[in-house]
């Protein structure tokens, strides 16, 4: 995933040098806006691989300055995942939700599917410039059929199952 910075020009004052500065989308005096992960893998949700791309996420988002408020490996099952969407969003009202993992072909990959299910609008735009940017470092960047969109008030991601490639989303 890539640091979202805004950058902005700043006039030269005695003592500041001019030049364009970082600022965090989470500004001053806001609240800070909630986030969770959920891993789509079969074998994460039996305990057979460590999940390595939700906790590299969850600490990116950390960073971020987003409130961790939820984590979850649960098994690629459209029906599980299209619940644990629901739940995070109209139940415990978290603003971004990640999921990481079933974005792919294989016939096991529901992950797009299940979020289609649940949220109301789409998003395309944060999905097509993800490929784009992964394009730059893979031809591989064209399998994955991650999208992005809102149900009520929270941004739904989903990004591959990958390290490095939800990384580079």
């Amino acid at each position: 995933m890539k640091r979202c910075r805004a950058t902005w020009r700043k006039r030269s004052s005695p003592g500041r040098r001019a030049g364009h500065k970082p600022v965090s989308l989470q500004g001053r005096g806001r609240r800070r806006y909630t986030c969770g992960v959920l891993t789509l893998s079969d074998k994460g949700a039996r305990g057979e691989r460590e999940d390595t791309s939700g906790v590299m996420l969850r600490e990116l988002l950390r960073v971020e300055g987003f409130e961790p408020a939820a984590y979850e490996i649960i098994a690629d099952r459209r029906e599980l995942i299209v619940r644990t969407l629901v739940v995070w969003v109209d139940e415990k009202g978290i603003d971004l939700i990640i999921t990481t993992g079933g974005t792919g072909v294989s016939p096991t990959d529901v992950t797009p599917e299940a979020t289609l299910e649940v949220i109301d609008r789409p998003v395309p735009g944060i999905a097509e410039a993800m490929r784009q940017a992964s394009l730059e470092k893979t031809v591989n960047a064209m399998l994955s059929r991650g999208v992005a969109g809102i149900r009520g008030q929270s941004l739904i991601i989903n990004l591959p199952g990958s390290r490095k490639a939800a990384r580079e989303n």
